[in-house]
């Protein structure tokens, strides 16, 4: 199929009519505004720019697509925008002028759903993503243990049975058992996560210091998986997974008197390898309210390194408690908002976790599993209702995605708000009666599109042609019925790098040439605003980023390609040249 090189007539008009219907439901519910208790402020009166960057094809983002070829900004806010004459007003003795020789500036990119600690910490793992079998997992592992002092866990993540070249023997359900890992790594106890987060197996090691035995208590929501005697194989799906997590992390906290320095490293390097692939904003889908009081200081600081749009993931129960005091709009000079609920009502499709409304074509006894019960979700829905919180929910299967809309249509009729823009993250399987609830009811659809084109190997194992054709990740469908999809890619689950879920939202060309549903594939402008100002609506944060305007923060990326009118494949080698932040270069260091 070809790709759109613009953006259709169609959604132009969603669009100016979303931007202006956002404009009068705030100049008339003040109260319903999200993060705008801080409001944008005006362009500096200053009589000169502190920077202005021309000869550039500056893609505004803006719902016409504008494109322009200078900037002028200062106090971190963009004062100008428009032609090198109309910016030269601004030029003073002190403004640093720059000509970007023709490269291409957008708007700084938004990751609209990743893990920020965890992809901090995963830079510190065994990466195991480009492991090609069983045996290769297991060398490389060994190969760690040989470097680790004994009794120290060993962790990794990204493997996935179903991008091995070969089947584990032997193995249960498709995956492999735990013998050969303890058999040569038996001295250290050893984690190892599943590339979608949403399983991992242990060695001999692990499980007996978790006291895991045969005859151990399967967690509701979860299942840890045994073979014909009974015995556990070391594969624990979804909730399963705290049994084995909650003794690694109480043994590295007697060993790290360092916690809080190493959670801050964590972040640190997180950050740094968002700014080097062009990301200036991040919504982190899933903390504690204790992390939430970490990087609340961090802000407070000045010490956080992108700015953060962050997600409590708690019980009912916590919520209730903790709501009140940490509801954050633009703390910490505008790099922390705090003010969404997260929720998980299933796993994902790779280890069988996702809740669906049929069994599954390769494993029919099950239809997947369902995480956290709809009384507990109806609780934290009418909690989120009550308090004017966000509430996203974390749903992959079509009975998941239904379930969650369902719970929302329960919650909003308790609600007199129009402005919720309550989201479901990943919403990768919908049943096609389900899609059109989404623009009805201003749900939005969250979907990492890297997921698409790299789980395009197992999803037809998965759900058959029928239900891979009619409801996996189906973004063209959505759009045209009139939602918006913010991008992004639920690192470290997959690489954080932008490029690669851009490539695959215009193409769903797989590293084999072959393309998964090619009609469902974005135009290259709607590509673009899935990185920009989609995530920003999403985040309530539309009049501060999200596109090149004046008065909105001079958060920017100069890339050497240009993303809107290059041949696709040319998007996966496009370089940043420059990120910066309040108008200040972050990356590479000045």
């Amino acid at each position: 199929m070809g790709v759109s090189w613009g953006i259709s007539g169609r959604t132009v008009l969603q669009w100016l009519v979303w931007y202006f219907a956002i404009a009068i439901v705030g100049s008339f519910l003040p109260m319903v505004r999200g993060p705008f208790q801080v409001e944008a402020q005006e362009p500096s009166a200053s009589k000169e720019a502190s920077l202005v960057l021309h000869n550039a094809n500056v893609l505004c983002c803006d719902p016409k697509m504008t494109v322009a070829s200078s900037i002028a900004i200062d106090k971190g806010r963009i004062l100008a925008v428009g032609t090198f004459q109309e910016c030269k007003r601004w030029i003073g003795s002190s403004t640093v002028v720059r000509d970007l020789n023709g490269a291409t500036l957008t708007p700084g990119f938004c990751d609209s759903h990743l893990h920020l600690a965890a992809l901090g910490e995963s830079l510190e793992r065994i990466d195991l993503r480009t492991a090609k079998s069983w045996e290769e997992v297991v060398r490389m592992v060994a190969d760690q243990a040989a470097h680790t002092p004994p009794g120290e866990w060993i962790e990794g993540r990204g493997w996935h049975q179903s991008k091995w070249s070969s089947i584990p023997m032997p193995n249960v359900e498709g995956y492999p058992t735990h013998e050969a890992l303890s058999r040569l790594v038996p001295n250290h106890p050893v984690v190892l996560s599943h590339a979608s987060g949403h399983a991992c197996i242990a060695n001999a090691a692990a499980m007996l210091q978790s006291k895991v035995v045969r005859d151990t208590e399967t967690p509701v929501g979860g299942e840890i998986l045994k073979d014909a005697n009974g015995e556990p194989t070391g594969l624990f799906r979804e909730n399963a997974q705290r049994l084995i997590y909650a003794t690694q992390a109480n043994a590295n906290s007697l060993l790290q008197k360092d916690g809080q320095q190493t959670w801050v490293r964590h972040i640190e390097k997180a950050g740094k390898e968002s700014l080097r692939h062009g990301i200036t904003s991040v919504h982190d889908a899933g903390i504690d309210f204790g992390e939430a009081d970490r990087l609340g200081l961090l802000a407070d600081q000045g010490k956080l390194p992108i700015r953060v749009y962050a997600m409590i993931r708690e019980g009912s129960g916590s919520l209730l408690r903790n709501l009140a005091t940490h509801r954050w709009i633009n703390r910490g000079n505008g790099f922390l908002t705090i003010r969404s609920v997260k929720a998980s009502i299933d796993g994902a499709l790779g280890p069988h976790g996702a809740w669906l409304l049929e069994p599954y074509d390769d494993l029919p006894t099950s239809t997947g599993l369902n995480t956290i019960s709809i009384a507990e979700l109806d609780k934290i829905a009418n909690l989120c209702v009550r308090s004017n919180w966000q509430l996203c929910v974390h749903a992959i299967g079509d009975r998941a995605n239904r379930e969650a809309l369902n719970a929302f249509e329960r919650a909003f009729e308790k609600s007199d708000s129009k402005n919720l823009r309550w989201r479901i993250e990943h919403a990768q399987h919908v049943h096609p009666s389900d899609l059109i609830r989404f623009p009805a009811m201003g749900v939005i659809p969250v979907m990492q599109a890297n997921h698409c084109t790299s789980d395009a190997v197992f999803v037809l194992e998965r759900l058959g042609q029928r239900r891979a054709s009619e409801n996996a990740y189906r973004w063209r469908a959505m759009v045209d019925a009139g939602s918006i999809v913010p991008n992004g890619t639920d690192a470290p689950v997959e690489l954080v790098d932008p490029r690669v879920s851009l490539y695959a939202s215009v193409t769903r060309k797989l590293p084999s040439g072959d393309s998964f549903f090619p009609d469902q594939s974005l135009s290259r402008a709607e590509g673009l605003l899935s990185y920009t100002s989609w995530p920003a609506f999403a985040a309530f944060q539309e009049k501060e980023l999200g596109t090149i305007e004046v008065g909105k923060l001079a958060d920017l990326v100069c890339w050497d390609t240009d993303l809107l009118q290059c041949p696709p494949e040319k998007i996966l080698n496009a370089t940043v040249l420059m990120t910066w932040l309040d108008g200040k270069q972050v990356y590479p260091s000045p």
